[in-house]
């Protein structure tokens, strides 16, 4: 099977937490990478996300670390809905 790799980024206004990562995260651009695997059927092509990545800068070194997209948008609506007030 095919893999596609989708490379996007999320802002944060605020400072944010998700699940998968100890502690807060400070606000910031992110860059987001969602590998997506292709289904063949006889008519077209689908693809199913297989993971979303997210890339943590910190002090000269990168982690990247699998994270729940569900989790991500979460944290988004949050820092929005707190941006807005």
């Amino acid at each position: 099977m095919a893999i596609r790799t989708v490379r996007t980024q999320v802002s944060f206004t605020g400072p944010f937490c998700l699940p998968e990562i100890d502690g807060e995260q400070p606000a910031g651009t992110y860059d987001v990478e969602t590998d997506e695997e292709a289904i063949e059927g006889n008519e077209r092509t689908v693809y199913v996300r297989v993971a979303t990545l997210i890339h943590l800068h910190t002090l000269g070194s990168t982690r990247i670390v699998t994270i729940d997209p569900k989790g991500l948008d979460a944290a988004l609506l949050e820092d929005r809905a707190v941006g807005s007030d």
